[in-house]
């Protein structure tokens, strides 16, 4: 069952279902960058300096970057992309030069995927089937603070003949620090749309697999709106300490009381009596582990908590640039943590610990915490107005669907539809979930629209589709609980028909809509409202699929909250910007005989009544989640 705290709107209201421009930081990047290959410098303004840049080319295994490696040149812009002076010196032109780090570098090697601690260094690996150019572009730490946008930014070129295997770009560097470096890819391929292809080299892309994410530090701050996302990593920090009696918690399945909640906005007002500094945070969420246990829960399921920019309504003019995307379905990277629901700007290392210090106590509580995640689609938009961060720029015509010209398919209603059971995208989406278990100790998923993860390469809907039965049969998943979303914006209503292999749960959508319309006095709906308290036996009574594998619900994030629901007709979001086309138009709802707010004792007793009534019978049925 889940329980849900009345949070305002459809999640249309607030999520990221518009059209965004890339940041503007992230352009105009090949103006300021200068480049290094063997005797000779090159900068924007047509210099030429026939100086040596520092001694003799380096053998095929190893190198420094001061001795004008064979495997690439070696480039230095700042950060955010901001252009050079265009009075550019020489003197200040060899001072670049010499000020350049002396990394020792090998070409490294193809797995794992993302950066990792290796013997001889710190390895960075990145998959583009169809790249030509991969640029790794590097912030030290002692470049300056990503908040000062002074940071000075190192790329390097990496040579596919020593730098690839198969369709995997790689490189070991030895001496680089250990954690605070800030790291992206420039990545450039042919230029046809037509055929899929969306490569830019001017924008310094995130790494699918980065671990952490640096970004803005504040949660919607207005003066950071159009910061830089940037990978980073940590391989200094001890690892967490879960407990030496660390147990999970392990609820059966049918006797789960699940509350859904969004991190921030659970103690983000000052009404939650919490210190400024923890409001809206990870830590917050400990703070209020009694309440959760006096509401008679024992699982949490949180709103998206991967990694999203909740400034991007406001990155271009558009009928929605006043708001702020709260609810997080608009995902940047599939492993790292919100960065912005540390306490007191703590950043993405702290973020991932603060993570943990919550799973730990929620789990001390005997509360599991199930993770609502997003692989339907990501935060990049549509062709009109793309917002470039990652996927689009390494390789669009594999992470994405595609049609027959090249254009991308939306079957996420955001522009978007991640391309699941291509086998790349198949194994990031496994990696991720795997990740979040191991790493983190999360107890499940429940999958935003799912029925996408059905669907083929093509878009075309599949009978046994392998991501969906991967996630089902993998090991480390084995003990989590999964939950589909049995829907997609495409039409594909699975609800009681989910590919499953007798281990996914299912969102009943039936359940919802049944009560809704038997508690407005629809005729006829007896025997349906039967059925669903029962257990939906007609939907979950297939091989060994059992009631509890209906997750029942009345309200959720999106649609109507409980007031609404007996509160209106029909939709009045007017404040969104979205002009009604927000949410679903059919949300079975009654307003108690009149629309919105009054005064009437007799309606308000009434609605009151109403609401305990889809308590009570959401509290009644067999697997249930309660609302309030």
């Amino acid at each position: 069952m889940l329980h849900q705290p009345l949070l305002c709107g459809s999640r249309a209201a607030t999520t990221a279902h518009s059209t965004l421009f890339a940041s503007s930081l992230s352009g105009g990047i090949n103006a300021s960058r200068t480049s290094f290959a063997g005797n000779s410098f090159s900068g924007h303004f047509g210099l030429k300096l026939n100086t040596q840049a520092s001694g003799s080319k380096s053998n095929s295994t190893g190198g420094v970057f001061n001795e004008g490696r064979n495997s690439g040149k070696l480039r230095t812009s700042n950060a955010h992309g901001a252009r050079s002076t265009e009075g550019v010196t020489e003197e200040e032109a060899l001072q670049v030069i010499e000020s350049r780090p002396s990394w020792k570098t090998f070409p490294g090697q193809a797995f794992p995927l993302g950066v990792s601690e290796v013997d001889n260094g710190i390895n960075f690996a990145i998959f583009s089937q169809h790249a030509t150019a991969v640029t790794l572009c590097l912030v030290p730490p002692e470049s300056g603070s990503m908040d000062a946008l002074d940071g000075g930014m190192i790329e390097l070129a990496l040579d596919p003949h020593l730098n690839k295997t198969g369709d995997v770009w790689h490189i070991c560097i030895e001496d680089l620090p250990r954690s605070n470096v800030l790291y992206g890819y420039r990545i450039d391929g042919p230029q046809d749309w037509g055929k899929g292809h969306r490569f830019d080299s001017n924008i310094v892309l995130v790494d699918p697999y980065a671990k952490l994410i640096e970004g803005r530090r504040y949660f919607g701050d207005i003066s950071m709106k159009l910061f830089k996302f940037l990978g980073t990593y940590d391989f200094d920090s001890l690892p967490f300490d879960w407990g030496e009696n660390c147990k999970l918690p392990n609820i059966p399945e049918k006797d789960l009381v699940i509350y859904e909640m969004n991190v921030r906005a659970f103690t983000s007002d000052e009404s939650s009596g919490l210190e400024n500094n923890i409001r809206g945070s990870y830590l917050g969420v400990i703070e209020k582990i009694p309440h959760l246990l006096e509401l008679g829960i024992n699982a949490v399921e949180l709103l998206p908590v991967f990694e999203f920019d909740e400034m991007e309504f406001q990155r271009r003019p558009n009928p929605r640039d006043h708001m702020i995307n709260t609810w997080g379905y608009s995902t940047i990277n599939f492993f790292s943590p919100m960065s912005r629901y540390a306490s007191a700007g703590g950043g993405p290392v702290n973020a991932s610990r603060e993570f943990k210090l919550m799973v730990k106590a929620l789990h001390s509580a005997g509360i599991e915490v199930i993770l609502d995640v997003v692989y339907n689609h990501t935060n990049e938009a549509d062709d009109p107005n793309p917002y470039t961060t990652s996927f689009r720029g390494i390789d669009n015509k594999v992470y994405y669907m595609l049609d027959n010209d090249g254009q991308l398919l939306n079957y996420s209603g955001c522009g978007n539809t991640l391309n699941c059971n291509h086998p790349v995208v198949m194994e990031l989406i496994l990696d991720s979930l795997r990740h979040w278990v191991t790493e983190y100790h999360v107890d499940g998923f429940r999958f935003d629209l799912a029925s996408v993860l059905c669907r083929g390469t093509d878009g075309s809907p599949l009978n046994a589709p392998p991501l969906i039965r991967a996630i089902a049969k993998d090991a480390v998943l084995s003990r989590c609980k999964i939950i589909a979303e049995p829907w997609d914006c495409g039409g594909l209503y699975l609800v009681g028909s989910f590919p499953n292999w007798d281990r996914w749960a299912e969102w009943n959508g039936k359940y919802r809509d049944d009560l809704r319309k038997f508690f407005k006095g629809d005729a006829g709906m007896k025997g349906s409202f039967a059925t669903r308290v029962a257990g939906s036996s007609d939907l979950y009574k297939v091989n060994n699929r059992r009631p509890y594998h209906s997750i029942n619900f009345v309200i959720a994030h999106d649609g109507f909250t409980l007031y609404d629901l007996v509160s209106y007709n029909c939709k009045h979001n007017e404040a969104n910007g979205e002009g009604g086309m927000d949410g679903s138009n059919d949300n079975f709802s009654w307003n108690c005989g009149f629309e919105g707010e009054t005064d009437d004792a007799s309606i308000k007793a009434l609605r009151s009544r109403q609401m305990k009534n889809f308590h009570l019978a959401l509290m009644i049925s067999q697997v249930h989640i309660p609302t309030s």
